[in-house]
């Protein structure tokens, strides 16, 4: 009997375009750093712009999803990766704040290819290599590290302007190379005549709120960190841009390749043992973070003794390297919340937290640009990280219980992972 080469096919190619669509995603946070000095940006303006697309690639997070279910995963993520491509390469003759910012909610829509693949590349795979599926397509992450290691060589040697036109004909060739690599199978597409309303009725369980508020900050905290990175080591440290984005990369890179291998600790130890592990690493991070560099003048038994306090750029990266691992166990370890307590339903919670996941995306690069803005104080951003997390094993600690668990220690459902 023949082996049907067409689910590993699938899933080479469609990660592979998620990997594209996830480092054009992710382009402002190299690009936005040249528009900032170009327009003269604050840093609240700053966070705006670099998480405009993000606000976008997360409200079609849902829409999309449905629309692969009643289409197919094939012609939404190819249509999608060619309706990007124009606003892309629009950027390149931007010349004020507001276009950048309308253009970005464009580009945007590439981060919506998650949501197409997801369910694209499962409907491919039988339950017991579903997980596994999943976790290499959620690897696409590394897009974030790829933009690190790739724009700023564009942008140093043909200038900013380049690096959108170049991201525009990759995107189209690689929905080429997506659409001849890939199959479509009629069977895949779901019966399901729920409504966009009927399948928000998820949103009256609690529970469903507490996976959004920690999805909210293993994959909302590493979107923002991975926008907000580059121009922290530029400005903390003073790194030109080729050097401050490969730094940046430490973070990216495990943050995305790793989601794989926190997809098979969840599955071994247990959805809530994993996250709750997660939010105490990113606790104790966040809280060294946080401690802004500090000169102070000690009075000893000999006199006074000046004292600095901070972290150098190589104890910054090494911790944040510990954050990008945690954040890649953690994003896989929430989403075995949902397969463990909603495996009749998983197309429709995962909707949901992923666009929680998104929205925090969003929110708190803007939220680490006014904050700095108001207190001058760069690691200020780490401070709200540290108190969201806070939050999240506060709700953990008072929300478990033991003796209601789902069937986290049962043989395990398939895994549907997100972005």
């Amino acid at each position: 009997m023949r082996t049907d080469r067409r689910p590993l096919a699938v899933l080479v190619s469609s990660t592979f375009a998620f990997t594209i669509c996830f480092a054009i995603w992710m382009m402002f946070a190299v690009l936005g750093i040249p528009i900032k000095a170009r327009l003269g940006l604050n840093e609240t303006a700053f966070g705006l712009l670099v998480a405009t697309p993000v606000l976008s690639g997360a409200l079609v997070r849902v829409p999309l999803g449905i629309w692969t279910d009643r289409f197919g995963g094939r012609i939404v993520f190819f249509t999608l990766m060619l309706a990007c491509a124009l606003p892309i390469y629009l950027i390149g003759y931007a010349t004020r704040y507001w276009h950048f910012l309308v253009l970005g909610l464009f580009v945007g829509l590439a981060g919506g290819s998650f949501s197409v693949g997801t369910p694209y590349v499962a409907r491919w795979f039988g339950k017991e290599r579903r997980g596994f599926a999943m976790g290499v397509f959620g690897a696409g992450n590394s897009g974030s590290a790829l933009t690190k290691f790739v724009a700023p060589a564009i942008i140093a040697a043909f200038g900013w302007q380049a690096l959108p036109k170049v991201y525009a004909l990759v995107m189209v060739a690689t929905a080429l190379l997506f659409w001849l690599g890939t199959y479509s199978d009629p069977a895949h597409k779901s019966a399901s005549g729920e409504s966009f309303v009927e399948q928000m009725r998820v949103l009256k369980d609690p529970r469903v709120w507490r996976y959004c508020q920690y999805y909210s900050v293993v994959f909302g905290g590493y979107v923002a960190l991975a926008l907000w990175m580059t121009k922290y080591y530029v400005g903390e440290y003073g790194f030109g841009l080729k050097q401050a984005a490969l730094l940046a990369a430490c973070f990216s890179l495990p943050g995305g390749v790793l989601r794989a291998l926190g997809g098979w600790i969840a599955d071994r130890f247990g959805a809530h043992k994993v996250t709750w592990a997660v939010m105490w690493v990113c606790w104790v991070c966040f809280f060294v973070l946080s401690y802004p560099q500090t000169t102070m003048n000690v009075k000893t038994v000999a006199g006074g003794m000046d004292l600095h306090i901070g972290l150098g750029p190589v104890a910054f990266t090494l911790l944040l390297f510990v954050v990008g691992v945690a954040m890649a166990i953690g994003k896989a370890s929430v989403f075995r919340f949902i397969a463990d307590d909603y495996s009749d339903n998983i197309g429709a919670v995962s909707g949901v937290v992923g666009l929680a996941g998104g929205l925090g995306g969003f929110i708190l690069p803007i939220m680490f640009g006014a904050i700095v803005d108001l207190t001058g104080i760069r690691s200020s951003s780490f401070m709200l990280l540290y108190g969201t997390v806070c939050v999240s094993l506060v709700w953990m600690h008072f929300s478990f219980r033991p003796g209601a668990r789902s069937p986290a220690a049962a043989p395990a459902a398939p895994l549907r992972q997100a972005a």
